[in-house]
């Protein structure tokens, strides 16, 4: 594990029955920056995030975050731990406002428990005050402010994406799992989430780890980028040595030097 890495993914292995997802990949994730995981459907980038967020199992290996294993870590731990998320398919409360769902993503910070919540204890309403306060600022930061009471089954496609978002940084994560963001967006919305993803780290200093097959997005976006293919790493590098690599444009992207 390199001395600037958050993040440290040491030969994770899944195997699903006779299906090998993942074979012994590696890469380490620099605080600080943004990392691309780029390859085809089925090269197991999904099923990385999922091990991330200890949804999977894994058969071999370890993910050391801030240096500690997360092996053993139950899947509620892992938002307060300081790890966020969104989905490739959307994983909202639709008919709870937009605030009520950036506001569940603070509850992981929460330090009321169960008794004080029941009881209405002093402390914890001091506490939902500091959640809605966080809420509002992430509104705020996201241009979602003025749907704040809308139902968020109500809303575009785009701005329900965004609510996700705020969702996840609203648990004041040092690592953001972006599961392809740029899915279904339009070309303003797309040019939008760059300059926001590039924001949330140069800004927030969040570091990013980014699953996408938009690859003018990966490319514009990341410092660092892992290729993978039917489960194993190919490729790792900077854009540009990612662009130019044998491996990478017959599996993924296609013809040299496209982006």
């Amino acid at each position: 594990m390199s001395e600037d890495a958050l993040l440290s993914v040491r030969g994770i292995t899944v195997r699903f029955g006779g299906v090998v997802a993942l074979d012994g990949v590696s890469f380490d994730v620099s605080r600080g920056g943004v990392c691309g995981l780029i390859g085809p459907n089925g090269a197991g980038k999904t099923t990385l995030f999922n091990c991330l967020s200890r949804l999977y199992q894994y058969q071999q290996g370890d993910l050391l975050f801030e240096g500690r294993s997360l092996t053993e870590t139950p899947v509620h731990d892992i938002a307060a731990l300081g790890i966020g998320r969104t989905f490739q398919n959307l994983a909202m409360f639709r008919t709870m406002s937009v605030e009520q769902n950036v506001m569940v993503g603070a509850h992981c910070r929460s330090v009321g428990g169960f008794l004080g919540n029941a009881l209405k204890l002093p402390s914890v309403r001091r506490e939902e005050e500091r959640m809605r306060e966080r809420a509002g600022e992430i509104m705020r930061y996201l241009d979602l402010d003025r749907f704040r009471e809308r139902p968020v089954g109500d809303l575009p496609f785009g701005i329900q994406k965004r609510v996700e978002l705020g969702r996840a940084l609203a648990a004041e994560p040092k690592l953001l799992l972006l599961d392809e963001p740029a899915a279904g967006l339009n070309h303003e919305e797309l040019s939008g989430l760059e300059a926001l993803i590039r924001d949330i780290r140069d800004t927030r200093g969040i570091t990013v780890l980014l699953v996408e097959h938009h690859m003018s997005l990966v490319m514009a976006v990341s410092d660092h980028i892992v290729a993978l293919n039917f489960g194993r790493k190919i490729a790792e590098g900077t854009p540009a040595e990612i662009q130019q690599h044998s491996e990478v444009i017959e599996a993924y992207l296609g013809a040299p030097g496209h982006a």
